[in-house]
């Protein structure tokens, strides 16, 4: 009987994005890098996936026919060293190629749901990338203890940063360029 062993070397080095683009779509998908390292991301449980598909239909419906919503798509937000995220949901622009990743310029605003094992990340390192990057709205759901709550970003151009524009528990009532109302009490 024989043991394999699998070669995790790649992911103790800095990638580029050219590699990157080469990896498999399925190696991809449970992973982010940021400045070039390999980050493996938190398995979602099934409500926080309940959450996520909520407000993701619930922004599809607002923002039709001008823009769409996915689930779990490279974000790419920068090349030199490679930033890569996937948000929870995205809202980018409807006449966008509906490729493996999106570019940043596409994209109007991002949800992250915090999960155990990804609170400082959500809270605190992927609102600054997201402002960074430019893109014009962020979203925080912290689903511990129950009911979501939302919390609403805004980006200030001048400062680059997020500015708080709400906090929702019931019901998320607010405006991305197009009226958003999204019952939170239905999930």
């Amino acid at each position: 009987m024989s043991v394999e062993t699998v070669d995790y070397s790649w992911m103790h080095e800095q990638i580029s994005a050219e590699q990157y683009d080469a990896m498999p779509e399925e190696l991809c998908r449970n992973i982010e890098i940021v400045d070039g390292m390999v980050h493996l991301s938190p398995k979602p449980t099934a409500y926080h996936n309940d959450v996520a598909l909520h407000i993701a239909n619930a922004l599809r419906a607002a923002g039709r026919p001008h823009w769409r919503t996915t689930l779990d798509v490279d974000l790419r937000l920068r090349d030199i060293p490679l930033l890569n995220r996937q948000p929870d949901v995205l809202v980018y622009k409807a006449d966008t190629p509906r490729d493996r990743r999106l570019p940043r310029e596409a994209v109007l605003a991002v949800v992250e749901v915090v999960s155990p094992g990804s609170e400082t990340t959500d809270r605190l390192h992927k609102p600054l990338e997201y402002a960074a990057a430019g893109i014009s709205f962020s979203w925080r759901v912290e689903i511990e203890g129950g009911a979501p709550i939302v919390y609403t970003y805004a980006l200030d151009e001048t400062t680059n940063t997020y500015r708080g524009t709400g906090i929702f528990e019931d019901t998320v009532k607010t405006d991305l360029g197009f009226p958003v109302e999204i019952d939170l009490t239905d999930i």
